[in-house]
């Protein structure tokens, strides 16, 4: 059964750090696409990053490049996103999703 649980999310300053995690069970990380999405209040669903199966490439939005950088610890069977330089608008509620699975979504909050 495929599970993906989110945590790390928070409310942080503009300009600060914060790193989501996505624990993964029922297949395994390292041989498996994962994406990280997000929707904020009022907005369309937005593709944040992607790593690619055997992690040969990642991708991101052009709104977070440069900003946000997508890793996985395959002994942890887990996907990051470290998010640095966090802006208001990354304000959003993000998912982990793995073709048509995903969790329940970790609220990120950038405000002063």
């Amino acid at each position: 059964q495929v599970q993906l649980v989110e945590s790390g999310g928070g409310l942080v300053q503009p300009g600060g750090s914060l790193r989501l995690s996505c624990a993964v069970s029922g297949f395994t990380v390292s041989r498996n696409l994962v994406d990280w999405y997000r929707r904020a209040p009022g907005k369309e669903r937005e593709l944040v990053a992607t790593i690619t199966s055997y992690g040969i490439d990642t991708n991101y939005a052009h709104s977070v490049k440069g900003r946000f950088t997508i890793s996985r610890d395959t002994d942890k069977n887990t996907v990051y996103l470290q998010m640095n330089n966090l802006k208001s608008e990354d304000t959003a509620v993000y998912y982990c999703h793995h073709f048509g699975y995903r969790g329940q979504g970790t609220q990120v909050t950038v405000s002063s």
